[in-house]
């Protein structure tokens, strides 16, 4: 059996959020408390990364099975994060905090998938809108969105590709990036509606609405997870 770790990504300093929002309160619980669940239900240890001043407070120390200071940028303190994932590991899952309805059923579908033989693995959702490329408020192009997608985490990878791709020292959006920047094969999993990114205050009643929903309704079956398809037209 493939060994599984996490890595909870909270370093952020929530400037947009107007306060750190992985502290948040979402359903009587921290923002963060909900991805820190989610992710040990795939993993055989979970690394959390937080602010510097937070590690060295040891408010959240125990709360993971180790806890490390972020870096200046997300890749930094993905790499933080990294370094705390022991050798054993065969598979790495990275997801940001802000993230806290990500279900169980979507982390197994990301580790699932490199299991299978993927280098790396992203939940996608397809897009709605028509999407343009714009040179200031000139619009350039128009792009076929059947070929594109917004991407979440939960993301996973094999260890030692993760690895190499954060040992050029780059920095992306996601780890995907920095994993395709390498050569490595990325599959793309059907992403979940649910799994808002909490970026703004609005976000945090979008998440509670969400949290309310799922409370309302039955439990989904094992394996069953609420997703949106990639769309084809």
């Amino acid at each position: 059996m493939q060994e599984t770790w996490s890595i909870v990504v909270a370093g952020g300093d929530g400037r947009r959020f107007g306060a750190p929002k992985q502290f948040a309160e979402l359903g009587g619980r921290p923002v963060l408390a909900w991805s820190i669940e989610s992710a040990r239900s795939v993993s055989s240890g979970v690394v959390l990364v937080l602010p510097r001043p937070v590690v060295e407070a040891g408010t959240w120390a125990g709360r993971a099975d180790a806890v490390v200071a972020g870096g200046a940028t997300r890749s930094a303190s993905v790499r933080a994060g990294l370094a705390a994932v022991p050798g054993s590991a065969d598979v790495v899952v990275v997801h940001d905090a802000a993230r806290p309805l990500a279900s169980r059923e979507l982390f197994a579908a990301v580790v699932e998938s490199v299991r299978r033989g993927a280098d790396g693995a992203v939940p996608g959702i397809g897009l709605h809108d028509t999407v343009k490329r714009v040179a200031g408020e000139r619009v350039v192009a128009t792009l076929a969105r059947e070929d594109l997608v917004a991407v979440q985490t939960p993301q996973a990878f094999r260890a030692s590709v993760l690895r190499r791709a954060h040992a050029l020292g780059a920095d992306a959006t996601d780890d995907a990036g920095l994993v395709e920047q390498i050569g490595a094969t990325v599959v793309v999993v059907a992403g979940e509606v649910e799994n808002v990114k909490l970026t703004s205050a609005p976000d945090l009643a979008v998440l509670e609405s969400h949290l309310a929903r799922r409370a309302a309704s039955p439990e989904p079956a094992e394996g069953a997870a609420r997703v949106v398809p990639r769309r084809s037209s």
